[in-house]
C-alpha cells in the first residue's frame, strides 16, 4: 500500500482510476452475475430488474385504470411529475455514492423558488436575471454545506439536517407565509409548455447517438487499458435497451401535445450526470471515496475537494429542479418542496444506489423516480386513501434498503 501510495495516480489518465486501490471498492461496478451462460454486470442487472418491475405496474394501473394510466395526456402529466425528483435524484445520486446524504433538497427547493418568484415579482426582474440568480443561490448554499461536511469534518446528515430546518424557516420569513405567483410567461413555459414534435425527434436522434457513444467510448477505453472488453451482449444490451426506450419515449410524448420542457430538461441531466459519473476522472473518483475513502486518500485522491464538489452540483440541481417545480405549480409557496428529499432519496435506493456508497447510477436513480411518481399517479387515479399510499412507499423504500444489506452480505 505504501509504494501505491507514493506514486502520481491523480497524474494518470482517466480509466487508470480503475486500478488504484481506492477504487478497489469500485468493482462493484463491473461485478458480474452469471445468468444461464451468460454474464452480466451485477449494476446492469439490477437497472434492467428495475426496468421489468416498472413495467409491471405500469400494465397493473392501466388495467385497474381502463386505460387510463397510459393514456397520452395522463403519460405527460407522470413525466412531468417525474421530472423535478428525476433532476434530484442525479445529484443526490453522487451524493450518496461518495457515502454522503443531503435532507436539505427539499427546503432548498422551497427557498429557491421563493427568491425567484421574490425576484420577478417584487423586484421587477427579467427572465434570465431570475434564473440565474436561482442557480447561484443554490449554489451558494449547497457549496457552505458542503465545505462544512468536506472540511470541517461535520457529519453530512447533520450539517443538511439543520439545513432542512434553516431554509424552511428562512423561505417561510421571507413569503410571510404567503404564496407569490409567477408573472413571467417565459418562466411559466420552463414547467407548463411543450417543444414541438419534429424537435422531440430530433432530440431522440441526439439521445440515442450520445447512448451508443458513451458506450463505445467505454468499451474501448476498457480494451485499451486491458481492464477486460465488455461481452458483444452486454454492449448490445447497453446501447439498445435505452435507445428504444428513448424512442418509445418520445413517439408516446408526441401522440399528446408533444415532450413537456421539464422533460428535455431532466433528459439533459440525466445525460450530462451519467457522463459526469461514468466516462471522467471525477467521476470514477466518487465511486473510490464512496467505496473506501482511506484507500482514496492513499492513492492520491483530493477527498475534501470531491465532496465540496458533489455538494456543489447538488445545489445547482436543486436549483434547476426549484425552476421545474415553482414554473408548473405557478407559484411559490411557504410549503413548496415538502419531502422532496425523501422521493431523491428514496429515488436511488430504489434504483440501486447503496446508502453505503460506492454503487449506484443515474439511470438507476432515474428509473427509480419514473417507479415513485408511477406509484403516486397510479395510486390517485385510484382513489387509494393517502394514509395507504404513505404505508406502500414506506414499505417499498424498507424492502428496496434490505435487498441492498443482504446483496452486500451475501457479497
Amino acid at each position: 500500500m505504501s509504494q501505491q501510495a507514493n506514486e502520481p495516480v491523480v497524474d494518470r489518465p482517466p480509466v487508470n482510476a480503475d486500478v488504484t486501490p481506492a477504487t478497489a471498492a469500485g468493482a462493484e461496478l463491473t461485478r458480474q452475475t452469471r445468468i444461464g451462460g451468460f454474464k452480466i454486470p451485477t449494476d446492469a442487472l439490477r437497472a434492467y430488474t428495475m426496468l421489468f418491475a416498472l413495467v409491471a405496474i405500469w400494465i397493473y394501473f392501466n388495467y385497474a385504470t381502463d386505460g387510463i394510466f397510459l393514456d397520452p395526456r395522463n403519460f405527460s402529466n407522470l413525466m412531468r411529475q417525474t421530472a423535478v425528483t428525476g433532476v434530484l435524484a442525479v445529484g443526490m445520486l453522487m451524493v450518496i455514492v461518495t457515502g454522503n446524504i443531503d435532507l436539505s433538497v427539499g427546503s432548498l427547493v422551497g427557498f429557491i423558488g421563493g427568491v425567484a418568484a421574490i425576484a420577478q415579482g417584487q423586484n421587477g426582474w427579467g427572465l434570465v436575471p431570475t434564473l440565474a440568480a436561482a442557480l447561484i443561490v443554490g449554489f451558494a448554499v449547497s457549496q457552505a454545506q458542503g465545505a462544512l461536511v468536506a472540511y470541517a469534518n461535520i457529519p453530512a446528515f447533520i450539517v443538511t439536517l439543520g439545513g432542512l430546518l434553516a431554509w424552511r424557516g428562512v423561505v417561510l420569513g421571507m413569503t410571510r407565509g404567503e404564496t407569490i405567483p409567477i408573472t413571467l410567461p417565459g418562466f411559466k413555459a420552463i414547467g407548463q409548455q411543450f417543444v414541438t414534435r419534429p424537435v422531440g425527434l430530433a432530440f431522440a436522434l441526439l439521445a440515442v447517438a450520445g447512448i451508443v457513444w458513451m458506450n463505445i467510448r467505454r468499451h474501448r477505453a476498457r480494451a485499451r487499458y486491458g481492464l477486460g472488453e465488455t461481452s458483444t451482449l452486454n454492449l448490445v444490451l447497453r446501447i439498445a435497451l435505452p435507445a428504444l426506450v428513448v424512442v418509445l419515449f418520445i413517439l408516446r410524448m408526441n401522440a399528446y401535445e408533444g415532450m413537456p420542457i421539464p422533460v428535455v430538461i431532466l433528459i439533459i441531466v440525466a445525460l450530462f450526470g451519467a457522463f459526469l459519473t461514468q466516462n471522467t476522472t471525477f467521476g470514477r473518483y466518487l465511486y473510490a471515496i464512496g467505496g473506501n475513502p482511506d484507500a482514496a486518500r492513499l492513492s492520491g485522491i483530493n477527498v475534501r475537494n470531491h465532496i465540496w464538489a458533489v455538494f456543489c452540483i447538488m445545489g445547482l440541481l436543486a436549483g434547476v429542479a426549484s425552476l421545474i417545480y415553482t414554473a408548473r405549480v405557478g407559484s411559490a409557496s411557504p410549503d413548496a418542496g415538502n419531502l422532496l428529499e425523501l422521493d431523491a432519496i428514496a429515488a436511488c435506493v430504489i434504483g440501486g444506489t447503496s446508502l453505503m456508497g460506492g454503487r449506484g447510477t443515474v439511470f438507476g436513480a432515474c428509473l427509480g423516480a419514473l417507479f415513485m411518481a408511477s406509484l403516486d399517479n397510479g395510486m390517485s387515479l385510484l382513489n387509494v386513501q393517502p394514509y395507504s399510499q404513505y404505508i406502500i412507499k414506506g414499505a417499498i423504500l424498507v424492502t428496496a434498503v434490505g435487498l441492498d444489506m443482504l446483496g452486500r452480505k451475501q457479497g
